[in-house]
Protein backbone atom coordinates (compact mmCIF):
# COMPACT_ATOMS: atom_id res chain seq x y z
CA UNK A 1 0.00 0.00 0.00
CA UNK A 2 0.97 3.46 -1.18
CA UNK A 3 0.58 6.61 0.52
CA UNK A 4 -1.18 9.78 -1.75
CA UNK A 5 2.77 11.21 -2.67
CA UNK A 6 4.41 8.24 -3.91
CA UNK A 7 1.86 6.93 -6.37
CA UNK A 8 2.37 9.02 -9.54
CA UNK A 9 3.75 6.40 -12.28
CA UNK A 10 2.14 3.36 -10.61
CA UNK A 11 -0.35 1.63 -10.44
CA UNK A 12 -3.93 0.87 -8.19
CA UNK A 13 -6.91 -1.44 -8.02
CA UNK A 14 -10.21 -1.20 -8.47
CA UNK A 15 -11.73 -3.28 -5.68
CA UNK A 16 -15.10 -1.25 -5.36
CA UNK A 17 -18.43 -1.75 -7.35
CA UNK A 18 -19.00 1.76 -7.28
CA UNK A 19 -15.41 3.05 -9.02
CA UNK A 20 -16.27 5.46 -11.36
CA UNK A 21 -13.84 6.72 -14.59
CA UNK A 22 -14.37 10.81 -15.06
CA UNK A 23 -13.72 12.84 -17.76
CA UNK A 24 -12.98 15.70 -15.08
CA UNK A 25 -12.47 16.28 -11.30
CA UNK A 26 -16.15 16.19 -11.05
CA UNK A 27 -18.70 13.65 -9.50
CA UNK A 28 -21.08 14.46 -12.31
CA UNK A 29 -18.83 13.62 -15.09
CA UNK A 30 -18.76 9.59 -14.87
CA UNK A 31 -18.38 8.00 -17.78
CA UNK A 32 -18.34 4.38 -16.72
CA UNK A 33 -17.69 2.33 -13.97
CA UNK A 34 -14.00 0.59 -13.77
CA UNK A 35 -14.59 -3.16 -14.06
CA UNK A 36 -13.98 -4.81 -10.12
CA UNK A 37 -10.70 -6.51 -9.95
CA UNK A 38 -8.25 -4.48 -12.50
CA UNK A 39 -5.85 -1.63 -12.23
CA UNK A 40 -5.74 1.93 -13.39
CA UNK A 41 -1.60 3.67 -13.97
CA UNK A 42 -1.77 6.36 -12.27
CA UNK A 43 -0.61 9.53 -13.23
CA UNK A 44 -1.21 12.47 -10.92
CA UNK A 45 -2.95 12.02 -7.50
CA UNK A 46 -4.17 14.49 -5.06
CA UNK A 47 -6.49 14.07 -1.62
CA UNK A 48 -10.13 13.79 -3.62
CA UNK A 49 -8.73 13.06 -7.42
CA UNK A 50 -6.06 11.24 -9.04
CA UNK A 51 -5.25 11.33 -13.14
CA UNK A 52 -5.49 7.87 -14.50
CA UNK A 53 -4.95 6.13 -17.33
CA UNK A 54 -6.74 3.00 -18.60
CA UNK A 55 -5.83 0.61 -21.46
CA UNK A 56 -3.75 1.41 -24.40
CA UNK A 57 -3.74 2.05 -28.04
CA UNK A 58 -4.40 -1.12 -29.95
CA UNK A 59 -6.59 -2.53 -33.16
CA UNK A 60 -9.74 -2.75 -31.08
CA UNK A 61 -9.17 -0.43 -27.84
CA UNK A 62 -7.47 3.00 -27.42
CA UNK A 63 -5.60 4.54 -24.46
CA UNK A 64 -8.34 6.90 -22.30
CA UNK A 65 -6.98 9.32 -19.77
CA UNK A 66 -9.38 10.85 -17.02
CA UNK A 67 -9.51 10.43 -13.25
CA UNK A 68 -10.81 8.54 -10.54
CA UNK A 69 -11.64 9.54 -7.05
CA UNK A 70 -8.82 8.71 -4.88
CA UNK A 71 -11.12 7.28 -1.95
CA UNK A 72 -11.42 3.87 -4.56
CA UNK A 73 -8.39 3.78 -5.23
CA UNK A 74 -6.00 0.29 -3.46
CA UNK A 75 -2.73 1.52 -4.44
CA UNK A 76 0.13 -1.43 -5.27
CA UNK A 77 3.79 -1.58 -5.18
CA UNK A 78 3.90 -3.73 -8.00
CA UNK A 79 3.64 -3.60 -12.17
CA UNK A 80 0.66 -6.05 -12.88
CA UNK A 81 0.75 -8.52 -15.54
CA UNK A 82 -2.74 -7.70 -16.31
CA UNK A 83 -3.52 -4.42 -15.72
CA UNK A 84 -6.50 -3.87 -17.60
CA UNK A 85 -9.56 -5.50 -18.79
CA UNK A 86 -9.40 -6.80 -22.29
CA UNK A 87 -13.07 -7.26 -23.65
CA UNK A 88 -14.63 -7.59 -26.74
CA UNK A 89 -18.58 -7.69 -27.92
CA UNK A 90 -20.04 -9.00 -30.84
CA UNK A 91 -22.97 -6.46 -31.09
CA UNK A 92 -26.04 -7.68 -34.01
CA UNK A 93 -27.81 -4.79 -35.56
CA UNK A 94 -31.71 -5.60 -36.92
CA UNK A 95 -32.71 -3.34 -39.10
CA UNK A 96 -36.26 -3.38 -40.57
CA UNK A 97 -36.73 -3.12 -44.64
CA UNK A 98 -38.02 -0.21 -45.82
CA UNK A 99 -38.42 -0.73 -49.35
CA UNK A 100 -41.10 -3.19 -51.13
CA UNK A 101 -39.15 -5.63 -52.30
CA UNK A 102 -36.47 -5.57 -49.41
CA UNK A 103 -33.92 -7.27 -51.74
CA UNK A 104 -29.85 -6.32 -51.86
CA UNK A 105 -31.22 -4.16 -48.33
CA UNK A 106 -28.79 -5.84 -45.01
CA UNK A 107 -31.20 -6.81 -42.80
CA UNK A 108 -28.63 -7.02 -39.82
CA UNK A 109 -25.28 -6.03 -39.18
CA UNK A 110 -22.54 -7.52 -36.74
CA UNK A 111 -20.32 -4.91 -34.99
CA UNK A 112 -16.92 -5.65 -32.95
CA UNK A 113 -16.80 -3.23 -30.42
CA UNK A 114 -14.35 -3.20 -26.73
CA UNK A 115 -16.05 -2.94 -23.66
CA UNK A 116 -14.55 -0.75 -21.03
CA UNK A 117 -16.94 -0.71 -18.33
CA UNK A 118 -20.85 -0.21 -17.27
CA UNK A 119 -23.24 2.82 -16.73
CA UNK A 120 -26.59 2.22 -15.20
CA UNK A 121 -29.53 5.05 -15.64
CA UNK A 122 -32.66 4.19 -13.60
CA UNK A 123 -33.34 0.45 -13.80
CA UNK A 124 -31.32 0.42 -17.22
CA UNK A 125 -28.24 -1.33 -17.31
CA UNK A 126 -26.18 0.32 -20.40
CA UNK A 127 -22.23 -0.72 -21.71
CA UNK A 128 -19.83 2.01 -22.69
CA UNK A 129 -17.78 0.95 -25.82
CA UNK A 130 -15.51 1.94 -28.63
CA UNK A 131 -16.72 0.84 -31.79
CA UNK A 132 -13.90 1.67 -34.75
CA UNK A 133 -13.75 5.30 -33.60
CA UNK A 134 -16.30 5.82 -31.86
CA UNK A 135 -17.36 5.34 -28.15
CA UNK A 136 -20.92 5.09 -26.63
CA UNK A 137 -23.41 3.67 -25.19
CA UNK A 138 -25.48 0.62 -25.96
CA UNK A 139 -27.86 -1.45 -23.85
CA UNK A 140 -26.02 -3.94 -21.98
CA UNK A 141 -26.42 -7.80 -23.47
CA UNK A 142 -27.70 -10.40 -21.11
CA UNK A 143 -24.25 -12.43 -22.27
CA UNK A 144 -21.79 -9.85 -21.01
CA UNK A 145 -19.36 -12.35 -18.59
CA UNK A 146 -15.76 -12.10 -18.04
CA UNK A 147 -13.44 -13.36 -15.83
CA UNK A 148 -11.88 -11.72 -12.61
CA UNK A 149 -8.24 -10.35 -12.18
CA UNK A 150 -7.12 -12.61 -9.11
CA UNK A 151 -3.56 -10.57 -9.18
CA UNK A 152 -4.31 -8.71 -6.34
CA UNK A 153 -5.99 -11.47 -3.96
CA UNK A 154 -3.40 -13.92 -4.44
CA UNK A 155 -0.78 -11.61 -3.81
CA UNK A 156 -2.26 -10.08 -0.35
CA UNK A 157 -2.74 -13.29 0.31
CA UNK A 158 0.61 -14.56 -0.42
CA UNK A 159 1.79 -11.97 2.02
CA UNK A 160 -0.08 -13.04 5.06
CA UNK A 161 0.62 -16.21 5.00
CA UNK A 162 4.15 -16.11 4.80
CA UNK A 163 6.19 -15.41 8.11
CA UNK A 164 8.87 -12.77 8.90
CA UNK A 165 12.05 -14.69 8.45
CA UNK A 166 13.70 -12.76 11.49
CA UNK A 167 11.33 -13.82 13.38
CA UNK A 168 11.64 -17.98 12.56
CA UNK A 169 14.75 -17.71 13.03
CA UNK A 170 14.90 -15.97 16.42
CA UNK A 171 12.52 -18.46 17.57
CA UNK A 172 14.44 -21.33 16.04
CA UNK A 173 17.79 -20.37 17.37
CA UNK A 174 16.38 -19.48 21.28
CA UNK A 175 14.13 -22.54 21.84
CA UNK A 176 17.42 -24.63 23.39
CA UNK A 177 18.41 -22.08 25.99
CA UNK A 178 14.57 -21.92 26.72
CA UNK A 179 14.87 -25.74 27.21
CA UNK A 180 17.16 -25.78 29.49
CA UNK A 181 16.10 -22.92 31.34
CA UNK A 182 13.03 -25.11 32.48
CA UNK A 183 15.25 -28.12 32.86
CA UNK A 184 17.47 -26.33 35.54
CA UNK A 185 14.06 -24.41 37.09
CA UNK A 186 12.57 -28.06 37.37
CA UNK A 187 15.32 -29.22 39.50
CA UNK A 188 15.83 -26.94 41.52
CA UNK A 189 11.69 -26.42 42.67
CA UNK A 190 12.32 -29.60 45.28
CA UNK A 191 15.65 -28.40 46.57
CA UNK A 192 13.81 -24.97 47.24
CA UNK A 193 11.12 -26.11 48.84
CA UNK A 194 12.37 -28.71 50.92
CA UNK A 195 15.15 -25.58 52.23
CA UNK A 196 11.75 -23.78 53.17
CA UNK A 197 9.76 -26.12 55.02
CA UNK A 198 12.64 -28.11 56.87
CA UNK A 199 12.66 -27.13 60.66
CA UNK A 200 15.13 -25.14 62.47
CA UNK A 201 17.27 -26.68 64.72
CA UNK A 202 16.84 -26.17 68.32
CA UNK A 203 19.90 -24.91 70.23
CA UNK A 204 22.06 -27.13 72.74
CA UNK A 205 21.23 -25.44 75.73
CA UNK A 206 17.44 -26.09 75.61
CA UNK A 207 17.82 -29.76 75.98
CA UNK A 208 20.38 -28.79 79.31
CA UNK A 209 17.53 -27.17 80.92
Amino acid sequence: MQTVENTAGSYACILSDESFFYTARDEKRGLFLLPKTYYVKVLECAPDFCKIEYLYDDTHVKKLTGYARTADLTFVDYIPEKPYLYYLLEVRYHIENTTEEGEGFLSEITATCAYYGDYKIGSTQYCYVLRGDTFGYIPKPSNVHYEENAEYAERHQSVNATPPADSTEEDSSSSPAQIAILIALCLLVPVLATLILKPPRRPPYEAEE
